[in-house]
């Protein structure tokens, strides 16, 4: 794939990274039944450079759709089962003590741990306690990690996918809201519809699933990467991405007023870049030349509803993070 130049998406690079999506939309459906739209979701992020955290009830192939994900991919994937006895060295790796056979000399020597890979799942990222969730932090950011003195950069591309189950309160640790505005998306996984499960049940306990094979590497996915930076987004939607930003402030004159009444916490600059980056992503990977309202709206969700906080009212009223959202997309102007 070639690479655009600032000044122009040239078209027929557009359509080849729209190429890339389908490949792997092809691969993908050999294992996973429906889903489109989380489908969608999970390659917006992975092309716009941003982690993903998947939210839903076990059984909904949340891991499934990420061990499968990764055998598309030719680069490195490792996973991650996180339990409250986890220790932050888990995950980055630990320094241990080595010893030379023929001089008996012994120097620390830095063995890395499961972070140092491309595309990494961190299963059930709930149920460790935020010590060792906070290891995660600098190598989501920073795409480093710091080991006494030492820091040790990451191969790119690096892309953190978790999963967190919502039902199950015994034993689990809420993620900060520091980590949780870490991750681009946080998408809810939903269940099947009727047919999707009945397909489901019928390929699972029968032939079986499918076997996807690799069909971009690590160097593809950074050039789409850099090729969604280069999509344009005109002043029109990049105002009705600030707006949409500017109405959870609370504490100003422009807060809407929907957000006085039930949010505590509103969205910070972060959102705003991951919704112009979203819409981008989305834009390209269906094949159009620029970003638009639509594309913004399509992923307001997950990228805003970790993001603000809601309050003692919402919860009176049963009005949750979602319901604010819908509010903002129905009411602020395009």
């Amino acid at each position: 794939m070639s690479v655009a130049t600032e000044e122009e998406v040239d078209l027929a690079v557009v359509e080849e990274a729209h190429g890339i999506r389908d490949k792997i939309l092809s691969e993908l459906r050999k294992v996973i039944i429906g889903q489109q739209d989380l489908l969608d979701q999970v390659l917006t992020a992975m092309f716009a450079g941003g982690h993903l955290l998947m939210v839903g009830v076990p059984g909904l192939a949340k891991t499934l759709l990420v061990s499968t994900l990764a055998d598309t991919l030719n680069m490195g994937f490792k996973r991650i089962q996180f339990t409250p006895d986890m220790m932050p060295s888990d995950i980055i790796g630990t320094e241990v003590l080595e010893e030379d056979q023929t001089t008996g000399h012994k120097t620390f020597v830095f063995v890395q741990g499961p972070v140092f890979t491309n595309l990494l799942l961190a299963d059930e990222i709930n149920r460790t306690p935020p010590k060792t969730q906070a290891a995660l932090m600098e190598a989501m950011q920073e795409k480093q990690v710091t080991v006494g003195k030492t820091t040790y950069p990451l191969e790119e591309p690096f892309m953190v996918m978790a999963t967190q189950n919502p039902i199950e309160q015994e034993g689990t640790y809420p993620l900060p809201e520091a980590q949780l505005d870490r991750f681009m998306f946080m998408i809810y996984v939903d269940y099947p519809s009727d047919e999707e499960l009945k397909q489901i049940v019928k390929k699972t306990t029968a032939e079986g699933l499918g076997k996807p094979n690799a069909v971009i590497g690590g160097e593809e996915v950074l050039r789409v990467r850099h090729l969604v930076r280069q999509i344009p987004i005109s002043d029109h939607v990049l105002d009705y991405i600030t707006q949409l930003v500017v109405s959870t402030h609370i504490n100003k004159e422009t807060a809407h007023e929907t957000c006085k009444k039930y949010i505590s916490w509103g969205a910070g600059p972060r959102a705003g870049q991951y919704l112009s980056l979203g819409a981008k992503s989305r834009a390209l990977l269906r094949g159009n030349l620029q970003a638009t309202v639509e594309d913004v709206r399509a992923v307001a969700h997950s990228v805003l509803r970790h993001r603000i906080v809601t309050n003692f009212t919402a919860i009176a009223d049963g009005v949750s993070a979602d319901n604010v959202i819908d509010t903002l997309l129905k009411e602020i102007p395009e």
